[in-house]
């Protein structure tokens, strides 16, 4: 006798677990990842979720760093002492997940971008590692990196402010 409430058969004869199916769309909701594949004998069933608009914030807010990790270059020392710091600048690309961030492809690649650097939309910024996958985290506008606010092989939190782009 066949259990088809927990396991009802596709067209192509697959018993599908709709509640593993849901459990792993949960993980994905939760974790900020963008697929998951699980595999069981000849069974692989793989969940994947397309990120179009700003991320819901899943994660309890944590605190902002008290100074960026690399500081920028101190060129005007007193041109504009009102400026927000770049932790909390309006134009800083935040984290989308939490994970490792890496700022170059491979160990001893050059990095994505540099203080300074032109960059336009859709120019891979950072990399960040969540459970094995690898998310680029690209430019949300065209600019100048005015700063690397993460260290490279870095953790980092939802929400941590990366690159600013002026």
């Amino acid at each position: 006798m066949s259990d088809a409430k927990s396991a009802p058969r596709a067209a192509g004869g697959m018993n599908i677990d709709s509640n593993l199916v849901r459990e792993l769309a949960e993980l994905l909701a939760e974790t900020g990842l963008t697929e998951i594949e699980v595999e069981d004998g000849d069974r692989k069933i793989k969940v994947a979720r397309q990120i179009t608009a700003a991320p819901v914030q899943h994660y309890a807010a944590a605190a902002a760093p008290a100074a960026p990790l690399i500081a920028a270059p101190a060129a005007a020392s007193s041109a504009a002492p009102a400026a927000a710091p770049p932790a909390e600048d309006p134009n800083a690309v935040k984290s989308p997940m939490v994970g490792t961030c890496y700022l170059s492809a491979e160990p001893g690649a050059a990095p994505f971008v540099a203080v300074g650097q032109s960059v336009k939309q859709g120019d891979t910024l950072v990399i960040i590692e969540a459970m094995k996958v690898m998310n680029p985290i690209a430019a949300p506008k065209a600019g100048t990196v005015t700063a690397i606010l993460v260290d490279n092989a870095q953790p980092v939190e939802y929400d941590q402010p990366l690159v600013v782009i002026g």
